[in-house]
């Protein structure tokens, strides 16, 4: 791992569930990455959804113990959040100009450099899926495998347009409201599994997701 003495220097480190935060300076401005378990380990890097950092996102399969237990005996893990998606980030500079997703991926490069790492495995939830995704094709002999949760592959339909329209609305102008909720188990799950029916009753997944909200 690159120390602090380095053209790009570590700011910080603070202990997050076991974990240490790094700020990593880049082209495209800092980036946090939180790095849990022996580095000497293979590494797994993550990439969050938008909107969500990696407690957010990647919490509830790293507090499942058969899951932890088994991606941190073989991984190192190393989460990535997005320029203002990490914990306690200030608010965006209105005037800040707006990152491409081939401004993140190459973010992603740099970070594996600034860690001194070879060939990764990845995995991302949606937006991060895509970002992963992109930054595989560009730099393939960084990349041993892609784990992809719900990943975007191409532009969303004018439905799909206008159900993340009224999502948008409804954060902005009511909050976490019941009916939003709704449409966002549905989202991660299938309309069916999220519902439930008497053919089809609502798992155990979902049941715990609407204890946490």
């Amino acid at each position: 791992m690159a120390d602090s003495n380095d053209s790009i220097p570590l700011h910080t480190e603070k202990i997050y569930f076991g974990g240490k935060e790094h700020h990593v300076r880049t082209r495209c401005g800092s980036v946090s990455v939180i790095v849990y378990g022996d580095q000497h380990k293979p590494a797994l890097i993550t990439y969050p959804d938008l909107a969500l950092n990696h407690v957010s996102c990647f919490q509830g399969l790293f507090f499942c113990p058969e899951a932890a237990s088994l991606l941190l005996h073989n991984f190192c893990i190393y989460h990535i959040s997005p320029p203002g998606h990490e914990l306690g980030a200030a608010p965006i500079c209105p005037s800040a100009s707006a990152r491409c997703v081939d401004d993140l991926a190459d973010q992603i490069l740099e970070v594996l450099n600034f860690f001194g790492l070879g060939a990764v495995m990845c995995m991302g939830v949606t937006a991060g899926a895509y970002i992963l995704t992109l930054f595989a094709m560009k730099y393939k002999k960084r990349v041993i495998g892609l784990i992809l949760i719900s990943p975007l592959f191409r532009a969303p339909s004018w439905t799909e347009w206008f159900y993340n329209k009224v999502m948008s609305n409804l954060l902005y102008f009511y909050g976490m409201c019941g009916l939003l909720k709704e449409l966002l188990l549905q989202r991660y799950f299938s309309k069916q599994e999220a519902c439930g029916n008497t053919e089809v009753p609502e798992s155990d997944i979902v049941q715990a997701c609407r204890r946490e909200t």
